[in-house]
């Protein structure tokens, strides 16, 4: 089969990372932070926090979007965290 043809094989979820882009006093943020932390530790996938308000150019991008979700760094969601969609997005 010729290499253009074929597909890039997934990641596993081990080799996935969620980023959560919040701000402190964001409930939404909390929220958003228990269902990824339930998720992450269900697949193994790594997860990690940036805080808008620590960073001029995120603040830029995602003010008025937070939590905003990304999996290895493309953007997955905003405003609330769907179980079950995040899951599906870490197994493909």
């Amino acid at each position: 089969m010729s290499p253009l043809l074929r597909r890039a094989k997934s990641p596993e979820p081990a080799d996935r990372t969620v980023t959560l882009i919040g701000k402190p006093g964001c409930h939404l943020c909390d929220q958003a932070r228990e269902v990824i932390a339930k998720v992450v530790g269900e697949l193994g996938s790594g997860f990690e926090e940036r805080d808008i308000t620590q960073d001029p150019e995120l603040y830029r991008l995602y003010a008025e979007q937070i939590p905003v979700t990304l999996i290895d760094g493309r953007q997955h969601d905003f405003w609330r965290v769907d179980e079950k969609r995040l899951r599906t997005a870490l197994l493909r």
